[in-house]
């Protein structure tokens, strides 16, 4: 090609003859002024312009404006105008280049953008990508980036773990490092960097906003708290802002805190209290946890659900620092099985499976689950032994909600009745036999009938367990309403016939508030490995 840095324009103008070249030349200008422009890029540029072969990515750049060489030379500022969103614009500018290089010409086309073509610079990777699937040869010329500019007004080392990221896709951001985010060119832009930020940082905190860096006589800094980013109108194309790194303990919204927090609980100098805990001692309060939850949940008390999550989330944690300490498993491998189990069993989100019905959905995440049995199969003296599929359902969970999820497991093979009626009559079955049952049968013949009951719950579509639990809560507020009532008549309970107990429960009912409970519907979520359905409610 002729752009080598030992050639100049003037020696190999007219040289190449005119052909498909199937090559592109992309040139970074640099974060400014001309002066930052690489001696390689200067004459690239030059030669291309003269020859009508150099495109700008846009002509709203320092350099640009300050060389008359480029006065002329075409740009894709209109594609911005015109396009409804960043996608479009980077789509359509790849495109047209490719138009551009299928053209025949004396030279390689030049495509110059601002900075260094590999940072930050959208269109150069899609660019890039779509010249490799067409085998088309892609040069890129380094330019000075907006980083080198921006390095020397920053106390911390650029090369030391700072994460630098483009406004308009910043995502994933960990606080604890020090974080750079360029092209900030609007207030709409600036309100969704300042939204992603609060998600990880206090609204106080500081941020120092560089605008025009490395453009002689036009570069400011200003500091200001987080909350403020986006009330300024003078943001534009060559806004960046840095934020400095929390400290490990401030990062309070990460969930590695949480982590850090309880691995020095843990440490040698710890707590002692953490430190003699095991998973068998902590197995209460999981479990009370999850129920305060419960409660703070059937309450509607959304404060207080937040607040019980987080102690249901610390005892994750717990657990697996636990288990980290007696090398089986860490808080990250906690975190990978969910997210692993969460994409293989929704194949249609994340793979090619289509599911536009809840029904299919449940379908879709069965197969998986017989999938991962099979594969997960126990062998037995060498040979393998298919798991029971009600193995998932924890033994551990209460009667109710185990006896309903191992009734919903084996109905979906086609154990059950074909319909409601056999139910009904499997309940009279069972009353009857309660009747005829002596003091040695009874406990059993007990729980034959509650066990039918929750099958004509689960019939309904009613969680067993969450109706049991409202009837009960219906039952404390009403009794309550009498107990009032008999304290302020100021009468002994044992004076009280069955009649005036009956009256008070009757106005007990009437004005206290009945719940509705929604129905059952048995889904995917909160399974096991092995695929337990049912939520402890």
């Amino acid at each position: 090609m002729p752009f080598v840095a030992e050639q100049s324009p003037e020696s190999s103008q007219g040289t190449q003859p005119s052909r498909v070249w199937n090559e592109v030349v992309i040139v970074g200008l640099g974060p400014g002024d001309p002066d930052h422009l690489t001696a390689r890029a200067a004459a690239i540029i030059t030669y291309a312009a003269s020859a009508g072969q150099l495109v700008l990515r846009t002509r709203i750049h320092p350099t640009v404006d300050k060389w008359p060489l480029l006065a002329t030379a075409p740009s894709f500022d209109h594609i911005y105008e015109q396009a409804s969103d960043f996608d479009t614009v980077y789509r359509d500018i790849v495109d047209a280049i490719l138009v551009r290089i299928g053209q025949p010409s004396d030279t390689p086309l030049v495509y110059a953008v601002p900075g260094h073509p590999s940072i930050g610079e959208a269109t150069v990777l899609r660019l890039r990508e779509a010249c490799r699937d067409r085998g088309i040869t892609v040069t890129i010329v380094p330019g000075l980036s907006f980083i080198d500019a921006i390095a020397p007004l920053l106390d911390v080392d650029v090369a030391d773990g700072v994460h630098i990221v483009d406004a308009l896709s910043i995502s994933r951001i960990d606080p604890t490092i020090p974080v750079l985010v360029c092209q900030i060119h609007s207030r709409r832009v600036a309100t969704h960097v300042k939204l992603t930020l609060a998600s990880h940082y206090p609204d106080t905190h500081p941020v120092m906003i560089v605008q025009a860096a490395g453009v002689s006589g036009q570069m400011r800094t200003r500091t200001v708290e987080l909350w403020e980013l986006d009330h300024r109108d003078d943001l534009d194309h060559l806004t960046t802002v840095f934020v400095k790194p929390l400290e490990p303990l401030a990062a309070v919204r990460e969930p590695a805190t949480l982590a850090l927090v309880m691995a020095r609980l843990r440490a040698e100098d710890g707590c002692p209290w953490d430190r003699e805990q095991t998973h068998e001692s902590l197995r209460r309060f999981l479990l009370e946890e999850t129920y305060e939850a419960l409660e703070k949940l059937d309450a509607g008390d959304v404060s207080g659900l937040e607040e019980e999550l987080g102690d249901i989330l610390l005892q994750i944690v717990f657990h697996s620092q636990i288990a980290s300490e007696n090398g089986t498993f860490n808080f990250g491998d906690v975190v990978a099985g969910i997210v692993s189990k969460m994409v293989r069993r929704h194949p249609h989100v994340f793979g090619d499976a289509v599911a536009t019905t809840t029904d299919a959905v449940l379908q879709n995440w069965e197969a998986a689950k017989r999938a991962e049995r099979d594969s997960a199969a126990d062998t037995e003296a060498g040979v393998p032994v298919r798991k029971s599929m009600l193995d998932g359902v924890p033994r551990s969970l209460p009667a109710l909600a185990q006896s309903q999820s191992i009734q919903d497991r084996a109905a979906r093979v086609g154990f059950d009745w074909p319909d409601i009626t056999g139910v009904l009559e499997k309940i009279v079955e069972e009353a009857r036999e309660l009747t005829e049952a002596n003091d040695a049968e009874r406990a059993s013949e007990v729980g034959d009938l509650f066990f039918t009951l929750v099958n004509l719950s689960r019939r309904l579509g009613v969680d067993a367990e969450e109706s049991l639990r409202g009837s009960a809560s219906r039952f404390r507020a009403r009794f309550g309403h009498v107990e009032a009532r008999v304290a302020t008549r100021g009468v002994d309970w044992s004076t009280l016939d069955a009649s005036e107990l009956d009256n008070m429960w009757n106005d007990a009912k009437r004005a206290t508030a009945t719940r509705t409970f929604q129905s059952h519907d048995a889904g995917p979520y909160l399974a096991s490995a092995e695929g337990s359905d049912t939520v402890v409610r």
